[in-house]
């Protein structure tokens, strides 16, 4: 098994980013430094494939209009604007 090596760096963060990531972080029960490690990781490593790029880009375009929209005022309501 290979241990990664680490290495301490500093960054300047706002207090109320530091304080979100911590919120963010204690709801998955790890520790501040794994959340963001783990954060940082998959920013750097995971790119979008074809298909998630091409979902994102339908969802930006206008392609999207013609999905109904949802009748939130009553339970009825929203079945029906549902189809049920």
């Amino acid at each position: 098994m290979e241990i990664a090596l680490k290495k301490n760096q500093s960054f300047r963060l706002s207090v109320e980013l530091i304080d979100r990531l911590k919120q963010l972080a204690k709801r998955q029960n790890r520790s501040l430094n794994n959340y963001v490690e783990t954060v940082l990781l998959d920013a750097a490593y995971h790119d979008p494939n074809a298909v998630t790029l091409a979902a994102m880009k339908e969802a930006e375009s206008d392609a999207m209009n013609d999905v109904p929209s949802l009748d939130m005022s009553s339970i009825e309501a929203m079945e029906k604007s549902m189809g049920l």
